[in-house]
Parts: C-alpha cells; sequence; structure tokens
C-alpha cells in the first residue's frame, strides 16, 4: 500500500512539513499585510490632513481652498475642516455609507476628537454613528490654533486590498504546496529506488541467489549502503558455501560408516542418521512389535533413559542392546551449545561378529585342549605303565606302545590338520586343477573303501549317470573330502546298512551325494556340523574306538567352496544322512 510505503511516508512528511512552515507563514503574512494596510491608510490620510492644515493658513479665500482639498483627498475619504469661527466644512465623497450621516454631529460630539483643537493628533478606528460601517478617523490642528481637519474614510477600501492580498498570499502558498508535493514524490522516489533494488536482491538472497549485486549509483550513505550490501552477498556466498562443503562431507563421512550414528536434542527428537542407525532402530521397533521407523521419529522411550541420563549428568554413557538376535553397543555423548547441553549423539556398533569370534576363539582354545588332554594323558598313562612294568608280557608292553603311537598319529594329523584350517580360512588354499576321468577317479576311490566296508558289513554301493566324462578340478583335494564323507558314513552305520555314492555330472554341473542309512543327526546339529571340532554323539558312533579330530567337515566346506561349488547336507535321525557336493563344470 502506497500509505506504508517509504516514498508515501517521506513524501507525506515532507508536504506535511511544508505545508505547516506555509500555514504558519500565511498566518504572519495576512497579519503583517493587515497592519501594513492600516498603516498605510493612517500615514495617508494623516498626510493628506496635515497639507490641508497647512494650505488652511495659506488661502485667504475659502472657495480657492476647498477647490484645492477636492482636488488632493481620496474620492473615497471625506474631510471635515472646523474652522476657529465655529464653521464647519464637509466635502463630498464617492463612498456612500459616508455620505449617509452628518459628520459635524458625531465629531463635534467626540471627547477624544475634540482635543485636537486643543493642539493634539487624533487616530482612531471606529464606527459611524447609526450604520455598521467601520471607518479610520485622523484628527491634525490647524497651525497658530484657528481649527482642526478631520479625514476619514470607510475601513472597506483596506479590506478588499487585504482580500487581494490574501489570494495573492494563497495563490502562491498552492502553487509552492504543488512545486513541494513535486519535489517531494521525485527526492523520496530518488531516495527509495535504491532501497528498494535492495529489498529485491535481499528475497534474492532468501532465495540462494548469491551472486546478486545492488547497482551503486551515488557515492552519499545510500551507496555506501549498497557497497556494504554487496560485500554481505559475497560474505554470505562465501560462508554458505563453506557450510555446504561442511555439511556434505559432514553427510558423506556419516554415510559411509559401518557404526550406526544418531544426533538427538534434548526432547529426544531424531535429527540425523544413517543407514545402520535406521537398520537398528528397524530391529528395534520389529523386536517390540511397534511401527517401522520413520525420519523426524522421536527415540523409543526406553532409549530416553540413556538420553536423560546423559543430559543430566553431561557424561558418557554405554549400554549393549540385544536386539533379533543380534548384539549392539550404544555410546551416548553429550551435544554442547558452548556450555549448555543441546542433545546428544549416540553411536551404534553392531557387535555380533565380535562377540561370536570372541566365542569362537574361546571355544576354539577349549576343544583344541580338549582334543590334546585326552591323548596326552592316555600317551602319558600308558608310558608310565611301561616305565613301571605294569605290563609284565611283551605283548602287553606292544599293545601299550601302539595304543601311544596311535594317539600320537591323532594329535598328528589334529595339529595338520589345524594347520590345513587356519590356511584355507586364510585365503591361501591352493588347487592344482587338471582334467579329471570321472570313472577312474570314482573306481580309486571305492577301491579304497571297498575293504573298510566288507569288515564292517556295509554295502557299499556306487550309482552313476555321467554324461561328461571329465572335470576339472583338483583331483588330490576332492578325494580328501569324499574320503572324510565316505568313512564319516561307514562308522556311523551299523551293520548290515548301507552307504551309496551316486555321482552325477552333467554338462554345466558336476554332482556327488554319499547316502547312508546311519543313526543320522539331530535337527539342532545341523546348522553346526560344518564348524570346526563338530563330533557326533559318541553313542551313534559304530566303532568307539576310531576317534576323529572334528576338523574334517570343515576342511571338507572350505575345499569344496574353493572350486566354487557348495556343500549340503540333509538328515533325518534314526533314517540317516545324504551330503550333497555340487561343482560348477
Amino acid at each position: 500500500m502506497f500509505w506504508r510505503s517509504v516514498v508515501g511516508k517521506l513524501a507525506i512528511t515532507i508536504l506535511l512539513l511544508v505545508s505547516f512552515v506555509l500555514f504558519v507563514l500565511t498566518i504572519l503574512m495576512l497579519e503583517f499585510f493587515e497592519n501594513f494596510h492600516i498603516q498605510e491608510a493612517e500615514e495617508d490620510i494623516l498626510e493628506t490632513a496635515n497639507k490641508i492644515s497647512t494650505m488652511v493658513n495659506q488661502y485667504e479665500h475659502r472657495e480657492n481652498l476647498i477647490e484645492t482639498v477636492d482636488y488632493i483627498k481620496d474620492p473615497s475619504s471625506r474631510v471635515l475642516i472646523r474652522f476657529n469661527d465655529e464653521e464647519y466644512w464637509l466635502s463630498e465623497t464617492s463612498d456612500d455609507a459616508l455620505s449617509a450621516e452628518d459628520s459635524t454631529t458625531w465629531i463635534g460630539h467626540d471627547q477624544e476628537l475634540n482635543n485636537v483643537v486643543k493642539g493634539e493628533e487624533v487616530k482612531k478606528q471606529t464606527l459611524l454613528p447609526g450604520t455598521s460601517t467601520e471607518i479610520m478617523v485622523v484628527g491634525t490642528p490647524i497651525p497658530n490654533g484657528q481649527g482642526a481637519v478631520y479625514v476619514y474614510q470607510s475601513l472597506a477600501v483596506i479590506d478588499q486590498t487585504k482580500a487581494e492580498t490574501t489570494k495573492i498570499i494563497f495563490l502562491a502558498a498552492g502553487i509552492a504546496i504543488i512545486l513541494t508535493t513535486i519535489f517531494a514524490f521525485f527526492l523520496s522516489t530518488r531516495i527509495t529506488s535504491p532501497l528498494i533494488k535492495m529489498r529485491e536482491a535481499a528475497f534474492d538472497l532468501t532465495r540462494g541467489e548469491f551472486n546478486t549485486k545492488v547497482p551503486i549509483l551515488t557515492n552519499d550513505e545510500i551507496g555506501g549502503l549498497a557497497m556494504a550490501f554487496n560485500r554481505m552477498g559475497r560474505q554470505l556466498k562465501f560462508h554458505i558455501n563453506a557450510l555446504r562443503q561442511e555439511k556434505e562431507q559432514m553427510s558423506s563421512i556419516i554415510s559411509s560408516m559401518a557404526d550406526g550414528v544418531m544426533t538427538l536434542n534434548r526432547n529426544g527428537n531424531i535429527i540425523v542418521t544413517n543407514a545402520p542407525a535406521e537398520h537398528f532402530l528397524d530391529s528395534w521397533y520389529f523386536d517390540k512389535n511397534e511401527d517401522q521407523f520413520e525420519e523426524n521419529q522421536m527415540l523409543p522411550e526406553e532409549l530416553k533413559e540413556l538420553l536423560t541420563e546423559v543430559v543430566n549428568k553431561e557424561t558418557e554413557v554405554m549400554q549393549e542392546i540385544n536386539l533379533q538376535g543380534r548384539t549392539w553397543v550404544m555410546i551416548m555423548t553429550p551435544l554442547y551449545n558452548q556450555t549448555y547441553v543441546r542433545g546428544a549423539v549416540a553411536v551404534i556398533r553392531d557387535m555380533t561378529d565380535e562377540r561370536r569370534l570372541d566365542k569362537l576363539r574361546k571355544d576354539f582354545i577349549a576343544n583344541v585342549s580338549h582334543e590334546l588332554r585326552t591323548p596326552i594323558a592316555m600317551m602319558q598313562g600308558y608310558s608310565e605303565a611301561i616305565v613301571d612294568d605294569v605290563a609284565e608280557s611283551k605283548e602287553d608292553k606292544n599293545e601299550l606302545a601302539e595304543i601311544i603311537h596311535e594317539e600320537s598319529l591323532r594329535m598328528g594329523r589334529l595339529v595338520n590338520e589345524l594347520l590345513d584350517l587356519a590356511r584355507m580360512e586364510a585365503g591361501h588354499i591352493q588347487l592344482d586343477k587338471d582334467e579329471v576321468n570321472l570313472d577312474k577317479f570314482f573306481e580309486r576311490i571305492m577301491r579304497k573303501f571297498r575293504g573298510l566296508a566288507e569288515d564292517t558289513h556295509i554295502d557299499l554301493t556306487q550309482e552313476k549317470d555321467i554324461q561328461t566324462q571329465t572335470v576339472m578340478m583338483d583331483a588330490d583335494k576332492m578325494e580328501q573330502v569324499l574320503t572324510n564323507l565316505i568313512d564319516n558314513a561307514i562308522r556311523h552305520t551299523s551293520e548290515n546298512g548301507e552307504v551309496k555314492v551316486i555321482a552325477l555330472s552333467h554338462q554345466d554341473k558336476f554332482t556327488i551325494s554319499v547316502k547312508d542309512n546311519g543313526s543320522g543327526i539331530p535337527e539342532d546339529d545341523l546348522p553346526f556340523v560344518f564348524e570346526r571340532f563338530y563330533k557326533a554323539d559318541k553313542a551313534r558312533t559304530r566303532n568307539g574306538k576310531k576317534k576323529g579330530t572334528g576338523l574334517g567337515l570343515s576342511i571338507a566346506k572350505h575345499i569344496v567352496e574353493a572350486h566354487r561349488g557348495s556343500i549340503t547336507v540333509n538328515s533325518k535321525l534314526g533314517e540317516g544322512t545324504t551330503f550333497t557336493i555340487k561343482i560348477p563344470n
């Protein structure tokens, strides 16, 4: 709106100020000219009266005097000459208001005007008796005390002159106001035009257009303001770019972190999160049967207690949380605004793998200790029996020595398999792949276990469907895998049981299955059969004297995976077990 704009306010201010000055000046000028006209009229008729009083003494004939008086006086005025012999002469006048009344009567009764005869000059404004006409009367004595001269005229003439003067003054004031208005709008527009451009530039800055510049048109304060505004725009652009780069850098760092990061305010509102933190919150809400996490959502009430503790105590707080079978550690640190705690930063780390590795490390040490303790104890006991001559006969000593030899071989196998497994897990396994004839390969495997199967009364059979005669693989490593699987199948199958080796070779893949109808594996143990030191229950082992190391299946899995294949197991307790190997051809 115009009246609310700077242009309107400035123009109105200038206009009101000039109008007030003109009003005061007009009042003073009207008063001045009114007094001036009255004073001029008084001086004029006084001068006329003085001239007539002088002429009275100079003229001997009154006719000449009267003729001269009519000539020098103002036609609108009237002259009364009072001679010493109480004679009066009253002149004519063009003013009808003055000619209606006989002056000799009211002048003779006016005490103040009668003092003129005594030698005093009198100036007086009064009303003409019997009328509403205001007149000005001047009386002057005739020299040598020969009478008095009175000159009076109506003030209407002065009022007319004053009206003309007033009209001229008002006309000049109106012209001045018009010129002032034009000047005010010109001046205010010239002043506010740069301000309007600065306002538009400020709006551009709010929209992020920091290259906007205000033109510098003058060298005054407004020009200095425009220069400062442009400098401010450059500084804002520099600082905003710095903040944007810092924000992008911080966002990239937070997004690329493997740990979850959350920024919280004092009320528990989540301000910033990354993908691992959102995964943690999704797991939390799923575990608590609540809605899925959404952006700008509040922190869960259980975690708010940690935030309250951090804010109140201004200390770092750590808590371990178990969700969906995973272990999380949350470290919450206060976030300061100078000396005021305005929130907290929570770092969430998934410690599941670390906890699992710790458990595996402890289990590994315990299993190795257990596996080594038994043969060492047996070797120590039997060797002490030999040293102490507990075994008297040579046969007994040979039997003890054979047991010690078997246990030493078992310890050697355990150490070698541990070294092989460590190399495989470290990725140092080397495969000597070559074209392998499947018929010859399986014939060698079957011949190797045929004697053991006959001794244990196990029916060892083979079933083949070979469409591709050769396969690219490491024959020695795969023989090690099949040896372990077939040996386990024979050891866990009862007499008159059956162990079947099934070989399928197609153009795209090569499949081997070792199937038995032995004791089977409990369903709870199936996920762990390929872990280190896994062993079946001794009650389900047919040959209790022959003990494994518990590392064979773990080594077999690494060998198969090195061939880019897979090994799976299916088993039912009391019905049998099937191990299946699939290798891409």
